[in-house]
């Protein structure tokens, strides 16, 4: 078991020094590691998992997709996963201060920041939307049951609408549906009420005052989750990474009762084997796997970053990983059964009603629980469900913003400040929102979603790969996850991060560049110049690599290009634990006044005063532990 200070002895520290302080004063540290856990899985499980993994799991081969997926998980996943989380716990830095370990690739973090904000500004307003359902849920009957509402068209049919009570009747329209149209009125009401769609992505029309109303109460909720950065949040994790377990439960049970569930089930599950040789089908496994853990988005770094030095994040990249995965597949028993029930009602085939993205969430499903009794507790208990899964999302991209501009400037006035910038990027956030909340919003959520943050995340994990294994030198960066967990990495991640993980990189980019095609919602088809803005979004984050690597190597010291290359790509002299007692080995500070400001040095028990410490029993290890923090240096 771990001791107090949450070190265990076979995790690299010396078994009589268990006073040790591992904690940062400074920058903070998570109250407990169970925060860490719950925070990342809040991370890496989002609404990609509930509205994107059940509807690919369907249609490249159901339970034949899942070998993919897992071999994608243990080759790639995991991997990336575990680097990233030693590489912000071994130097205590956010996204930017990390690049101290190859000066030359800073860029990278600022690509990672550029992605995370693009990022938090839509994320937030799938969040408001989904508050939105969730507030128009608390009626006797649920707004999109019948098609009797001014919004509605002739077009429309309700599943529950008079003229369809019966099976025969049903059959009869379904029929007629395939010469004209059927809309629901779960679709209209999304179209022509919610979102008040326009008809062209140019055309952004007024903004959707409740939409803007929901988007404001998000950032608030965001923004007091995080009044005090990890020790607030830290928390509040306890609630939003567990109860959304209990409503898919809740969800799973009412589901797999209802008549209709196992054809849905099954439709999500059966093999096609014959999809395995499908290249498609291995390119969504690993593109789902990548963006699902949150790679290079640099909110693992940040949250590994507030980790003890000697935290086991080994284990802990084990555990997310799996357990995001996992739910996954859980959502996927959940939708379908759902799902099957409302084709079994409309006598049609499931994949007539499968549907993924805000298509499954604000239309499909929604639809689906006005057949159950007492609907609308069904539908609060579903958006309370997707409202969590986003904040736990959100929470770690706005932390990842903070994190980086405060460590960067890096000095006791914005330390004590940190309030104000979480504030500043939330109002940022929320401002930079606004025109997603216009009738064509829908429209440039879609564009932000498919652009800026697809191939440009794989491009920077790459790169980082790269950095960190090629440049920095695979040796170096093993004997320090050695000096921090007690033991070096296992072969298999040994091998995973030099050679299998960068190829199945850039195996995901040529398939990303092969599979391309222009993006639409529905029939609408987007302009040429609203394309060429979302490539302009993936490669504003990606930009940021090349210029800051230029200006970094003509500002390195040296006559011959080759000697500033090598001075640019060298770790600078601050690289390494941040605290000065973990500094040992080849990062033992060479005492002189400069090195000692640079570290950050702090007395055993800052809770207590110095006296007390030495009052303390004396008899606290055979190597004297019990000494002032000033006998150690």
């Amino acid at each position: 078991a771990d001791t107090p200070c949450g070190i265990s002895p076979q995790n690299g520290a010396v078994p009589g020094e268990r006073g040790k302080q591992d904690k940062s004063v400074k920058r903070g540290n998570w109250g407990n590691q169970i925060e860490f856990v719950l925070t990342s899985v809040g991370y890496a499980v989002g609404l990609g998992n509930v509205w994107r993994f059940p509807y690919l799991c369907y249609r490249n081969g159901g339970g034949a997709f899942m070998f993919p997926y897992f071999i994608m998980l243990v080759f790639c996943g995991i991997p990336l996963f575990f680097m990233e989380l030693s590489f912000g716990q071994f130097a205590s830095q956010g996204c930017l201060g990390v690049w101290r370990v190859s000066p030359m690739f800073k860029g990278v973090g600022y690509g990672m920041m550029v992605v995370s904000t693009y990022i938090g500004i839509y994320y937030n307003v799938v969040i408001c939307i989904a508050f939105y359902y969730f507030f128009v849920s608390m009626t006797r009957v649920l707004p999109w049951t019948y098609c009797s509402n001014a919004w509605n068209t002739p077009d429309c049919v309700g599943v529950l609408d008079g003229n369809v009570s019966s099976r025969a009747a049903l059959n009869l329209t379904h029929l007629l549906n395939t010469t004209q149209k059927r809309t629901s009125p779960s679709e209209e009401y999304w179209r022509r009420y919610v979102l008040d769609l326009s008809d062209d992505i140019g055309n952004l029309g007024e903004v959707r005052l409740p939409l803007l109303g929901c988007l404001g109460v998000s950032w608030v909720v965001v923004f007091l989750c995080l009044i005090k950065g990890v020790k607030s949040s830290g928390k509040v994790v306890y609630f939003t990474a567990t109860f959304p377990y209990v409503v898919l439960t809740i969800l799973f049970v009412r589901g797999i009762t209802l008549e209709g569930a196992v054809t849905g089930i099954m439709f999500y599950l059966t093999p096609q084997w014959d999809k395995i040789l499908n290249a498609k089908v291995w390119g969504d496994a690993a593109s789902q796997i990548f963006y699902s853990l949150g790679c290079a988005w640099g909110g693992l770094i940040t949250m590994a970053s507030y980790n003890k030095f000697h935290n086991n994040c080994y284990r802990d990249s084990i555990i997310i990983s799996i357990t995001n995965c996992a739910t996954s597949v859980y959502a996927g028993f959940v939708i379908f059964s759902i799902l099957g029930f409302m084709a079994n009602h409309l006598g049609v085939d499931v994949s007539k009603v499968a549907d993924h993205g805000p298509g499954l969430a604000f239309v499909a499903y929604p639809e689906a629980l006005t057949l159950l009794p007492i609907s609308p507790l069904w539908s609060i208990l579903f958006f309370f469900m997707l409202i969590l899964l986003g904040l736990g999302t959100q929470f770690c991209l706005l932390e990842t913003l903070v994190t980086a501009i405060v460590d960067e400037v890096g000095n006791e006035w914005i330390i004590r400040r940190k309030t104000f910038v979480t504030l500043g990027v939330a109002v940022s956030g929320f401002l930079l929102g606004v025109p997603l909340t216009t009738q064509a919003g829908i429209y440039w959520l879609l564009l932000m979603d498919n652009y800026a943050a697809s191939f440009s995340l794989v491009i920077i994990s790459c790169i980082m790969c790269v950095a960190i294994m090629y440049i920095y030198g695979h040796r170096n960066y093993f004997k320090d996850i050695e000096m921090m967990l007690g033991f070096p990495p296992p072969l298999f991640f040994q091998i995973c991060w030099r050679f299998i993980s960068p190829a199945i990189i850039f195996f995901i980019l040529v398939f990303t560049v092969i599979q391309y095609r222009p993006i639409s919602y529905n029939d609408y088809v987007y302009p040429t110049w609203a394309i060429s803005i979302g490539f302009l979004m993936a490669l504003s984050s990606v930009i940021c690599i090349p210029i800051y690597a230029i200006y970094k190597v003509c500002r390195s010291e040296g006559d011959t290009l080759l000697e500033r290359l090598k001075n640019a790509t060298k770790a600078s002299k601050d690289w390494g634990p941040a605290l000065a007692e973990h500094r040992s080995g080849r990062y033992a500070p060479v005492l002189s006044p400069s090195t000692e400001s640079n570290l950050e040095v702090q007395p055993l028990n800052p809770e207590k005063g110095r006296s007390e410490a030495a009052a303390a029993s004396p008899v606290q290890g055979s190597n004297g532990s019990a000494h002032s923090q000033d006998s150690r240096l």
